[in-house]
């Protein structure tokens, strides 16, 4: 079987990983390099890395829903098209060209948590469970017919990279016995319920503010739910503070305000339901680090108020 794989960053790796063991790749398709880091410097992505670093023709088209980019996928030839955190939704003449359709991997429990960012909505949304869904890719949003399904716990110190290295090798798996099944004929296909159904939005920096007028337990999520990216902020006095880790302590007082600071009691917030506890921060021309750590060697004033000035 001739097979494209169309993916682009670390989730897709063990998919693409799983099928040069097993398969016949004779393709991979992904998003274009884009610059990165202080310098701006053109990076290539994860799958790109390892589809060279395998012989396999590489293809990096802007669009490729494009006359160029259908001609590409038509050159390939494939009997089945893989997509896996591709970040570019695929055509119907796109979806025509491979004899057996185009698989999908997809980081959660179909119909719930469709879009771009699942496992990062998942955490944010308090879901205890997530998973991995292979399913056959429609011209929709993430809406084509279900064929296999796993789930996967979400443990409470649990972020979206965790969680993203652990499903990244789930779907890997489940992607392996996809393909099996379709092999032996035995693959089944499952309508979504639509009614169940819900797509989050894309992932934005401004989704990180932090609102202290919200639950410990929000604040916790809104900070593991976006660890790594977008990452977690408030702001000091017009400079950005950004947020690693969260934890719900006690206290008590107006949302935002600093009720300690210091190496002993920790940068504690209050919020919500009570008070929160900053427990990993970076401040600008620093790293990230224990919060009370930090506060060995600088000060923080108590009383101040998070959250209420713009950051420069």
């Amino acid at each position: 079987m001739r097979i494209v794989f169309m993916g682009t960053p670390d989730f897709a790796v063990p998919s693409l990983e799983a099928l040069i063991r097993t398969e016949n790749v004779v393709g991979v398709i992904c998003q274009p390099d884009r610059p990165k880091g202080r310098g701006h410097k053109l990076c290539s992505c994860p799958v790109k890395v390892v589809a060279e670093a395998a012989g396999i023709p590489v293809y990096q088209p802007e669009k490729i829903k494009s006359h160029e980019g259908l001609a590409k996928l038509m050159e390939f030839e494939p009997d089945l098209c893989v997509t896996a955190a591709f970040g570019q939704l695929l055509s119907a003449d796109n979806l025509a060209v491979p004899r057996l359709g185009t698989i999908n991997v997809h980081a959660s429990l179909l119909p719930r948590h469709r879009g771009s960012a699942p496992i990062h909505w998942s955490i944010l949304m308090g879901d205890q469970v997530t998973g991995v869904t292979t399913m056959m890719t429609d011209v929709g949003m993430d809406t084509g017919d279900i064929l296999l399904m796993r789930e996967v716990p979400i443990g409470p110190e649990d972020t979206a990279g965790t969680m993203t290295d652990r499903l990244a090798q789930v779907g890997a798996d489940l992607l392996t016995e996809t393909i099996e099944q379709l092999k032996a004929g035995t693959l089944k296909r499952i309508p979504q319920d639509s009614a169940q159904a819900t797509t989050e939005p894309k992932l934005t920096r401004e989704l990180g503010l932090l609102d202290f007028s919200k639950t410990a337990a929000e604040l916790d999520r809104q900070v593991r739910g976006l660890s790594p990216w977008p990452g977690a902020y408030t702001t000091l006095d017009g400079n950005v503070i950004k947020v690693g880790s969260a934890t719900g302590c006690p206290g008590s007082g107006t949302p935002g305000l600093i009720l300690a600071a210091d190496a002993v009691s920790g940068l504690t917030v209050a919020c919500k339901d009570g008070a929160v506890e900053l427990t990993e921060i970076q401040v600008p021309g620093s790293r990230m680090m224990s919060a009370r750590e930090y506060l060995r060697g600088h000060r923080i004033e108590t009383g101040k108020v998070l959250g209420n000035q713009h950051a420069e």
